[in-house]
């Protein structure tokens, strides 16, 4: 593998846009430093709204210029693990912004016990518009708040939440599993990291084995995780109900500003559409040439991938022809994301694994790829300049407080992407063997996200109420939950191996709770918008860019994707996205 060095500087990020460098860094903490003293002498003395006005710009003005040091820091990290100069810069940092927090707690504390009047009289101030979401939640969190003393207890309370941590360190350092067999009797080392790789593979005893293997190890400690995982799911429970919401549900969902029923409407329509899932199967079962489907199969890859290289040039342009329903300002920014360096393309030498996108308030968005030339590579960079152009129409449209949108939208844009990528290569598809590539990707996708996720959310959903309501949490009560679940979620026709009971307890999304659902809804409305851009329907591309894209966190997500065209609440939007899936099988199936 390539070092850093040996990378062309035209397939690097380019940082430049920060104005920070290794050699000013240190003096930049240092004018920062001086401007926070400006706030220190506020304290005591904070009783006006000009006095209010003042600190606030203060302290936007200090985030707006600790934001770049830290995004320079991160970035020139993960081009080079092995360099510790920027764990130094970042610890040095990190060390200020602690400092900072804990001496700014007065201003918190005095805007905690501003009246509704006060607030009001504020928001009524055109230079408070600036933070009105802010000052909107002060008075809509007033009936979930405690008091000042049970808040700064808390915040000591670093121990809680540490169930995650757990897993992870018995999961990742102290659990082993036992070599697994293949069809020939050949025995092969076991462990998460390759446990997928076996589980895809063409030899159905591999297959069987692994599973077996992975859910099997699980149970034999499934003392550990189950009283792990109660003991987290008490921990929700308890603060929803210290903090006055109705269940773990409600409170996890209301930082979100979305309403339970979005929840309980996905599960709805998901279990409704599950014959859908099952013909899947079926299809599979068939393309497989087995006999008879267990849960196992359901990982086997089929004989359908597309080797076809790509170079990076090819990817882009490829993915410019992808997202034309978009428009040309929108094809434009992809080549200005290539031209510019906001990507940084190729693996090298202790560069971090993956891919992700990033951005702060002021600046273009960056992406880090790990470019190979595959197809799923050319989908990955679609995907996270998705998550780019999201930013870059956000910032470009929003004030500083509105143009990080929420979390929950968080994978539309991106995955947007991915199914406009989709159709534009079904459509320009040379053979049936390249059709059935991109129908079987789709529906491997809508397993596990659309599906799969769903099944995981139902799950958390019926743990939770089960303490709620009263009832007794024990290692066989997760289980049976679990195992009953995935037999409604595999159907009459798929059999199922018993240690999969024992699955829920390496998902470690199960310790944020009700954070699931979110992957489902995401493909759901990508579903939704791609369909309609790229049979370009009236209005779906203006809809999409001018009140999706360009909504940052404006307005609730439900509302801003209502807007869009895309209204969560309405059974129509379930039932056109399931079939279109639906004529999306039938098409694959007459090939």
């Amino acid at each position: 593998m390539k070092t850093r060095n040996e990378i062309e500087e035209k397939y690097k990020w380019d940082l430049s846009c920060f104005g920070v460098n290794d050699g000013n860094f240190y003096a930049k903490c240092d004018e920062i430093k001086k401007l926070m003293e400006e706030i220190y002498k506020f304290k005591g003395k904070l009783e006006t709204d000009d006095d209010i006005y003042k600190v606030m710009k203060l302290d936007d003005k200090i985030d707006r210029l600790i934001e770049p040091l830290d995004m320079f820091i991160h970035l020139k990290s993960v081009e080079d693990l092995s360099l510790s100069k920027y764990d130094e810069m970042s610890d040095f940092l990190e060390k200020i912004e602690i400092e900072y927090n804990q001496k700014t707690l007065f201003v918190t504390e005095k805007l905690k016990k501003l009246s509704n009047k006060q607030i009001n009289d504020m928001l009524a101030q055109k230079r408070f518009e600036e933070w009105e979401l802010y000052l909107k939640k002060l008075k809509d969190n007033r009936k979930h708040r405690v008091s000042n003393s049970v808040d700064k207890f808390l915040a000591g309370a670093d121990f809680l939440g540490g169930n995650n941590e757990i897993m992870e360190k018995f999961t990742d350092v102290d659990m082993t599993f036992p070599d697994v067999e293949d069809g020939e009797g050949k025995k092969h080392e076991f462990n998460e990291s390759n446990a997928i790789s076996y589980l895809q593979s063409d030899d159905r005893i591999l297959r069987r084995n692994a599973i077996v293997n992975l859910h099997g190890t699980y149970g034999k400690y499934i003392n550990m995780f189950s009283t792990n995982y109660i003991y987290s799911v008490k921990e929700d429970c308890f603060f929803a109900k210290g903090y006055k919401f109705k269940n773990a549900m409600a409170r996890s969902m209301n930082a979100e500003e979305v309403k339970e029923k979005i929840y309980i409407t996905l599960i709805k329509n998901v279990r409704e559409n599950l014959p859908l899932l099952f013909d899947y199967f079926e299809l599979k079962r068939q393309k497989l040439g087995l006999n008879d489907f267990y849960n196992y199969d359901a990982y086997a890859t089929l004989d359908v991938e597309n080797n076809k290289k790509f170079t990076y040039d090819e990817a882009i342009e490829l993915i410019k022809k992808a997202v034309a329903p978009l428009g040309e300002d929108y094809v434009s920014l992809i080549q200005r994301a290539k031209d510019e360096r906001w990507i940084d393309v190729f693996p090298n030498k202790n560069k971090r694994g993956g891919a992700f996108e990033t951005s702060i308030y002021g600046y273009h968005p960056f992406v880090m790829t790990n470019f190979n030339c595959g197809l799923e590579d050319v989908f990955t960079l679609a995907h996270e300049l998705g998550h780019a152009m999201h930013s870059y129409y956000s910032d470009k449209a929003q004030n500083y407080e509105k143009a990080q949108y929420k979390i929950f939208v968080a994978e539309v844009a991106s995955t947007t992407n991915e199914m406009l990528l989709l159709q534009y290569l079904l459509k320009n598809a040379k053979s049936d063997k390249e059709k059935e590539c991109y129908y079987n990707k789709l529906f491997e996708s809508v397993k596990s996200t659309i599906f799969r996720q769903t099944m995981f959310a139902e799950f958390e959903e019926k743990v939770h109420a089960e303490h709620e309501n009263g009832g007794a949490l024990s290692k066989d009560k997760l289980c049976d939950i679990y195992y009953k679940l995935n037999e409604d979620y595999f159907g009459k026709k798929v059999k199922l191996m018993p240690e999969v009971k024992f699955e829920w307890a390496r998902i470690p999304h199960f310790f944020s709770p009700f954070y699931v659902y979110k992957y489902a809804i995401g493909l759901i409305c990508a579903l939704n918008f791609a369909e309609k851009l790229f049979n370009q329907e009236t209005g779906a591309r203006e809809n999409y860019i001018n009140k999706f894209l360009c909504a940052g966190k404006s307005k609730p997500p439900v509302e801003i994707l209502k807007e869009a065209g895309c209204d969560l609440e309405k059974q129509e939007t379930y039932t056109e996205t399931f079939e279109y899936l639906q004529d999306m099988l039938k098409a694959w199936k007459k090939l």
